[in-house]
């Protein structure tokens, strides 16, 4: 073993991916934090009654399910360029291609949660006084949010896994980082070693979201 038996060699290793984690962390958070309400905003859109909003967002939803994440990457990164006359940053392109990707699946995990509510549920609010967009967020919105903790869990376990798609465009993440090492050394522990990293990471994002519908099922 090259490495495990070697500390310096190890030490040395796990500094090389340890700047390849920033990148990979960074692409799951921005995507994370921008995909979630784009997401909610696209099931809401989805629901509408003016086909001028939901025929658009519906074509949006298709083809972002239907297409391979890494085309996506490759058409923004690729297009962009194209239509602004300059190069685009990769790591911007990717996100923006990660954001538009996953919202289209959390649109859908949102909207599934929204039918799952009684059109009780509304009728009650609208008793009570409030409009439809109070009743929502008072009423409807916190049972959504609670409902579809576990197929959102799903997506970010997902997610983490995907971010190694970066490579495509040249981005040193976590995967290439053990790729370029792996390839200097002959060796394939730092591949082994970056998979282990990859499993730590999902092992806290299931803890996290397993917690989080725990305290979301208590009354």
């Amino acid at each position: 073993m090259m490495y495990l038996s070697n500390p310096e060699k190890l030490m040395k290793l796990l500094t090389q991916l340890w700047g390849g984690l920033g990148n990979t962390l960074y692409l799951f958070f921005a995507t994370l934090i921008l995909s979630l309400p784009l997401g909610l905003a696209a099931a809401l859109l989805r629901r509408s009654r003016k086909i001028a909003l939901r025929a658009p967002v519906s074509f949006y939803i298709i083809i972002m399910r239907g297409t391979p994440l890494i085309l996506q990457i490759f058409a923004i990164y690729f297009t962009i360029p194209l239509l602004v006359g300059h190069a685009f940053d990769r790591m911007a392109a990717t996100v923006i291609a990660f954001v538009l990707n996953y919202a289209a699946y959390f649109a859908e995990i949102f909207r599934g949660g929204i039918d799952t509510i009684a059109r009780s549920q509304w009728e009650a609010g609208t008793a009570l006084g409030m409009n439809r967009a109070q009743v929502f967020v008072k009423v409807v919105l916190p049972q959504v949010l609670r409902n579809v903790i576990l197929p959102v869990s799903n997506e970010v376990i997902t997610l983490v896994k995907d971010t190694a798609l970066v490579t495509a465009v040249g981005i040193v993440d976590l995967y290439r980082a053990a790729k370029n090492a792996a390839s200097s050394s002959g060796s394939l522990e730092p591949l082994f070693i970056a998979g282990l990293v990859y499993l730590l990471l999902n092992t806290v994002v299931t803890w996290g979201f397993s917690e989080l519908h725990k305290r979301a099922a208590l009354p």
